[in-house]
């Protein structure tokens, strides 16, 4: 009862957070003490709670219980089946309020915060370009060393990233995952769907600052800022 009359009568010590019952604050205790007893038999690495070495195991047995229904595609964890699913429907429950940008996780909004911040921790030692987080940089670092692990086997184009090759293999095999449910369309990539479902709500996110016109994706104002740069250089 106490989870829906909100009352916690156990309180770390430490540093006065409460929890509903018992097991939970000696959970948390552990992260103040480092206490692991949770150890994983086949590598030794140990956790806080039985229920993170469960999903952990499944790392050596390949097991992957969590299987979309949309898809076919399996998951060790069921907030890895969640997010998934969020690529099928179009969910992006995380908004940016700066752009009114989306995302499928919460991560990624932090990380898209960076670039109105201006914060760019991750900078590249042969060129100085800075990026918002550590994938991005390794995914730049590509370019000078030429290296380009991701190879399509249909026609042998590279890419520097396992998602790039994922979307581009649906262009040989015409597979379209993101199926939209207002009309039936289908999409090979999640953020067309996210774009298309604007043309069914009219949220149109993306507004000049020259004229107030708004567009429903991040590249239609592309091309229509040149419409105001073209005209200044007449």
């Amino acid at each position: 009862m106490r989870t829906h009359s909100g009352e916690r009568p156990y309180e770390c010590k430490e540093c006065g957070k409460a929890f509903p019952f018992p097991p939970a604050l000696i959970s948390h205790l552990r992260s103040h003490s480092g206490e692991r007893p949770y150890g994983c038999k086949e590598c030794g690495k140990a956790f806080r709670q039985a229920s993170h070495l469960i999903p952990h195991m499944r790392t050596h047995s390949g097991e992957k219980p969590y299987e979309c229904k949309q898809c076919g595609k399996a998951f060790r964890h069921s907030s890895c089946l969640t997010l998934h699913r969020r690529t099928h429907n179009g969910e992006r429950p995380y908004e940016c309020k700066e752009c009114g940008k989306t995302f499928v996780k919460l991560s990624n909004l932090y990380m898209h915060g960076r670039i109105h911040s201006g914060e760019r921790s991750y900078v590249c030692k042969e060129c100085g370009k800075a990026f918002c987080n550590s994938s991005q940089l390794i995914i730049h670092l590509r370019i000078h060393s030429g290296k380009r692990l991701y190879e399509c086997k249909e026609c042998g184009k590279a890419f520097t990233c396992p998602s790039a090759l994922t979307s581009h293999l649906r262009s040989h095999s015409g597979e379209k995952p993101y199926r939209c449910k207002k009309c039936g369309k289908g999409f090979s990539q999640s953020s067309k769907i996210t774009i298309h479902m604007r043309t069914h709500s009219g949220e149109r996110p993306y507004e000049c600052k020259e004229c107030g016109k708004a567009f429903h994706a991040s590249s239609h104002l592309t091309k229509h800022m040149r419409t105001h740069s073209a005209g200044r250089s007449y």
